[in-house]
């Protein structure tokens, strides 16, 4: 994204949310925006595969049932 569109987002966004953003504001969001959108660029263009990044698999804690305080399986 250039930083004319960059721009015309953040006010547009600013301004559906009803959020006040003064220029200088405006312009800071904007770098923040950009380095984000590079950082992401980077990640994206890493040669990884599913593997090399496994999710965690969720498993949920095993809870005292409310009869004789067994666990639960």
């Amino acid at each position: 994204m250039d930083e004319a569109t960059i721009a015309a987002y953040i006010g547009s966004a600013a301004a559906l949310l009803g959020l006040p953003l003064p220029t200088d504001r405006a312009a800071r969001v904007a770098a923040h925006l950009q380095r984000t959108a590079a950082m992401a660029a980077l990640l994206d263009a890493a040669p990884l595969a599913p593997h090399d990044e496994p999710a965690e698999i969720y498993c949920p804690a095993v809870f005292p049932s409310s009869d004789n305080g067994r666990e639960q399986p």
